[in-house]
């Protein structure tokens, strides 16, 4: 991930702000067709301890990456370097287009850490006006009842944080990430104080964002959430990238499992085996395929579609080396 075409990009970007011969950034607006977020070889020690090593990826706009691993394995570092609440031992980030040196690079950054608290005293009006005023933009009073309308707290504005329930507080905390409109969000285990009901709605509005090209950055533990919802995945594994990509490019192939007796031997060509059940790659024809087996006596009793899930995936690389995570 963050191949060598996007780091040549990032930094002919961040070349052009510099401005001629080193001199001061030009005028300019930020670069619109640069990725949401560029980040290159992050590297983050805590003492004798190296909390990143070397994780370069990118978020394109309109996209939702997935961020996923194991405790401790420098996700929520990589978003804190990324949103310069954390300072690097090495590497560079690119947000919407400046260097996240930049305070302007976090303008149109909406936020959702894992961990908050809201003053209990103030209603949840006051909560989205208060960190309007800490983020410095220019948010009508319709964008605020807008945000709480997204997440389903429309009828509680006027209502103090202190007697909300954890998923209400949750909810609250989505709608300050996006009450300025922002183009990128990133969201530190957003789901993780919701119900059923409450995880589907966000699922409903990461999907809304996506419409309207707003980039996602979600670190979930829920990893069916993250399989419903995102375009890219990005796995870390002690640090470092162990595996990225579409999830049709982590999971494989589609697979065909089937429910048989009465299969002649050779008959289904490679296959896995258990007892009376089969798996097969996925055939172009499965019609074609049940009318053949049906043709040679065979007794179909079941056929579904299949394919590893992301957690199979996710358990596969992290058992790689499963004495590092005792």
């Amino acid at each position: 991930m963050g191949g060598e075409g996007a780091r040549q990009r990032g930094r002919r970007h961040a070349q052009q702000r510099r401005g001629p011969r080193g001199g001061p950034e030009p005028a300019v607006e930020a670069v619109t067709d640069s990725p949401a977020v560029w980040a290159s070889h992050l590297r983050k020690r805590y003492r004798k301890r190296v909390a990143v090593d070397g994780v370069s990826f990118t978020v394109a706009r309109g996209e939702v990456l997935g961020l996923l691993g194991p405790n401790g394995a420098g996700k929520t570092t990589v978003i804190k370097m990324m949103l310069g609440l954390v300072r690097p031992d090495a590497g560079e980030v690119m947000l919407l287009g400046r260097p996240n040196t930049d305070p302007r690079s976090r303008e149109r950054v909406g936020y959702l850490p894992e961990l908050f608290r809201y003053q209990p005293w103030l209603t949840a009006g006051e909560v989205l006006a208060l960190h309007v005023r800490l983020a410095g933009v220019a948010v009508s009073d319709r964008d605020r009842r807008d945000a709480l309308g997204l997440v389903g707290l429309a009828d509680r504005a006027g209502d103090r944080v202190g007697g909300f329930s954890k998923g209400m507080q949750q909810r609250l905390g989505l709608a300050v990430a996006l009450v300025a409109r922002p183009e990128l969000v990133v969201l530190d285990e957003p789901t993780s104080a919701l119900d059923p009901l409450g995880r589907a709605d966000v699922r409903d509005l990461l999907l809304s964002l996506k419409q309207r090209r707003v980039a996602v950055l979600l670190n979930s533990h829920l990893i069916g959430e993250v399989e419903r919802v995102c375009d890219r995945v990005l796995i870390l594994d002690r640090g470092r990238v162990a595996a990225s990509g579409t999830l049709a490019e982590l999971l494989g192939r589609r697979q065909l499992r089937l429910r048989l007796d009465n299969v002649p031997d050779g008959l289904l060509g490679p296959c896995e085996r258990n007892g009376d059940r089969y798996t097969v790659a996925m055939p172009d024809d499965v019609p074609a395929l049940v009318a053949d087996l049906v043709k040679h006596g065979v007794r179909v009793h079941a056929v579904e579609p299949a394919r590893a899930t992301l957690e199979e995936r996710l358990l596969d690389i992290l058992r790689t080396h499963p004495e590092e995570h005792r």
